[in-house]
């Protein structure tokens, strides 16, 4: 199994950081030419809609991606299937019904704020998962059913030289507005944080976001099977703040002995964790395909945990 799919195996809905508004770049970060910070909370709130808008659209197309492992993990993907390959069984995995999500991502790409590269990025993007999806969705009823034993894979065969093309325009939109959107999003995470923090100081509200952001800061350097080696430098430093985060945590609940966080003994044993992959991968050299896999897969999943955790820990503070 590729450390992508097993990341994605375990993270495909969440790891892009669902349930974490995104960010619009605040003044001085050139997220891009033509967006600016928004002024007042009515435009933050905006501008939170909007990016939620674009990341639950992009969590829940991730299953293209992993439908295209899938298949490219049993097939030569230069020469096409050819009935021989051992694992054809495996076909590809099914799409998840994404039109409400296209929607409201093509209504948010109309509204305020305007952004006019990620708003055409996003666009450019689900044109080319709409492209995809319908050959994905053909071709993993094809292998399920089995129906290349009757037509000696003809149409498999056809598929695939139409997928091929497809998936690689699908992949590099994906990564354009991927790119995109983690500018973006970090810099809104910063004017929200701040945002909280005058509007109700250091509460829970802002110790749990406070956390879930740097946590999130780590989670967008974990490796892909495209980069198995992690920048460790890079990754060092994210978990020096996550762990500056989980500080601030510790001083919030020293001052309000009683205050339920639902996820801060989950968030503390993350931090061990990372402490210990980021010692395998120092070992390795940063290449996770070196004995620290295992560690990533339960990084991620844990990750996913934690989201739900703080989603309980703001709805229901106590």
């Amino acid at each position: 199994m590729s450390i992508r799919t097993l990341l994605c195996s375990t993270a495909c809905a969440l790891v892009l950081a669902a349930a974490l508004p995104v960010a619009a770049p605040a003044q001085g970060v050139p997220a891009q030419g033509a967006a600016s910070a928004p002024a007042g909370e009515a435009e933050l709130q905006a501008a939170i809609t909007k990016s939620n808008a674009y990341t639950a659209l992009m969590n829940r197309t991730l299953r293209a991606i992993q439908s295209w492992e899938r298949y490219a993990s049993w097939v030569d993907m230069k020469k096409g299937p050819t009935g021989k390959e051992r694992y054809i069984s495996y076909g590809l995995y099914s799409l998840y019904d994404v039109t409400g999500e296209i929607r409201k991502a093509e209504e948010a790409a109309a509204r305020e704020p305007k952004l006019p590269e990620i708003d055409a990025a996003m666009l450019a993007y689900i044109k080319a998962y709409q492209e995809l999806a319908p050959l994905i969705t053909r071709a993993e009823r094809y292998y399920n059913r089995k129906d290349y034993r009757d037509d000696n894979l003809a149409e498999g065969k056809a598929l695939h030289e139409q997928m091929v093309p497809a998936a690689k325009a699908f992949l590099e939109q994906r990564a354009r507005v991927d790119a995109m959107m983690r500018v973006y999003k970090t810099a809104l995470d910063a004017q929200e944080l701040a945002a909280i923090e005058q509007r109700e100081g250091k509460s829970v509200r802002w110790v749990v976001r406070n956390v879930m952001i740097n946590a999130r800061a780590v989670i967008d350097l974990m490796p892909t099977n495209e980069k198995p080696i992690v920048d460790l430098k890079a990754f060092d430093a994210a978990v020096a703040g996550y762990a500056r985060a989980i500080r601030e945590m510790d001083d919030f609940k020293d001052k309000n002995p009683g205050k339920s966080l639902f996820m801060d003994s989950q968030a503390s044993s993350w931090l061990g964790k990372l402490r210990d992959f980021s010692e395998k991968l120092a070992k390795s050299k940063g290449d996770v395909r070196r004995g620290a896999a295992n560690d990533a897969n339960w990084i991620v999943n844990n990750y996913n945990t934690m989201i739900t955790l703080s989603e309980t820990a703001v709805s229901f503070p106590r």
